[in-house]
């Protein structure tokens, strides 16, 4: 469309500004550009085709600008050579709407990146950042409130006073600097979880289930590792989505209904997995033969090699006598 006016031409009036006075000129279609030259063809102007504003829509003689709240203008009553330069605008101002694709398809770009970091990026960036502000007060007593969810689906834990008595010894035993709570569950879970706070839940079947108590201690420091490595506080918030972690924020509280389902997904959760050397320097800590807990708890092939291989150094160490193991066992029948 444009070739076929770019040899188009007419008379028009120019006028350089409000106080300058009305020229004859003649109007020329450029490629880009309109051309103003006087009756001598010498160039006054160029006009920028995408710039031009018409001031007068509808009517003529048509008077243009070459851009927004300019003084200068040019008047053309030739019918062809307005209907060529509306034409030729169309087509111009059509062909310059393409970088505003760009732009749509930056914008775009744009917005999902903010989406993406929003759903993969922000629930556990806000997750991390709450629970490491939250205080241990806090974390103490939503974990108190969760074991007490927890209980609702188990039954409350098993707390024989002679078996208690063991089970702390052997507390005290694998943990001496601080010994975490342990609580005994009557049904439901399988093997172990934690919970903010500190307290180690463990299944009745660790305890009733196997001959020696060296498989409830290999549990006990796998799963007070995992207390360590996995903060339990931040699984919580995790799982609890977003507007948990806005509520602990603000209000330093999460509801009743985020404890219980998380109450829930504990109890069926596999335990999260450790590496070998983690569990190994565990074991020779504290001094226990892993060699049960290979047996019963059959972790991945690399790691059970690694602890075999640390059960040579581990000097054999009775964990109770055999009377407090016994009672240990009696735990859950009262």
């Amino acid at each position: 469309m444009l070739a076929k006016y770019q040899r188009l031409e007419s008379e028009g009036v120019w006028r350089a500004d409000e106080e300058a006075q009305r020229r004859d000129i003649i109007v020329s279609i450029g490629e880009a550009t309109l051309t103003l030259t006087d009756l001598n063809e010498v160039a006054l102007t160029h006009w920028s085709l995408p710039a031009i504003r018409r001031q007068n829509p509808g009517t003529r003689p048509a008077v243009y600008a070459p851009g927004e709240d300019t003084p200068e203008t040019l008047e053309i009553a030739d019918d062809e050579m307005i209907d060529a330069v509306e034409k030729v605008l169309r087509a111009v101002r059509k062909q310059g709407r393409h970088p505003g694709r760009l732009r749509n398809l930056i914008y775009g770009g744009l917005s999902v990146l903010v989406l993406v970091l929003a759903v993969f990026w922000l629930p556990g960036a806000l997750s991390r950042y709450a629970s490491h502000i939250i205080p241990e007060e806090t974390r103490d007593n939503i974990g108190a409130r969760l074991a007490a969810d927890v209980e609702r689906l188990t039954g409350a834990h098993c707390e024989d006073p002679t078996a208690l008595a063991a089970l702390n010894r052997l507390s005290q035993r694998l943990f001496p600097d601080a010994t975490p709570q342990v609580l005994v569950l009557p049904s439901a879970l399988e093997t172990t979880q934690h919970l903010p706070g500190g307290t180690l839940l463990v299944s009745h079947k660790l305890v009733e289930d196997f001959e020696t108590v060296d498989v409830l201690a290999g549990y006990l420091l796998a799963e007070n590792l995992r207390r360590r490595t996995f903060d339990p506080f931040e699984r919580l918030l995790k799982g609890a989505g977003l507007t948990a972690a806005f509520g602990l924020l603000t209000t330093g509280d999460i509801s009743e209904d985020d404890l219980r389902a998380h109450a829930e997904a504990l109890i069926v959760a596999e335990p999260l997995e450790l590496t070998g050397d983690g569990l190994a320097a565990e074991f020779v800590q504290s001094e226990v033969k892993p060699d049960a807990y290979i047996t019963a708890a059959a972790p991945p092939p690399q790691a059970s090699e690694t602890l075999s291989n640390a059960s040579a150094q581990i000097p054999t160490s009775p964990l109770l006598t055999d009377s407090e193991w016994i009672a240990l066992q009696q735990i859950c029948e009262t």
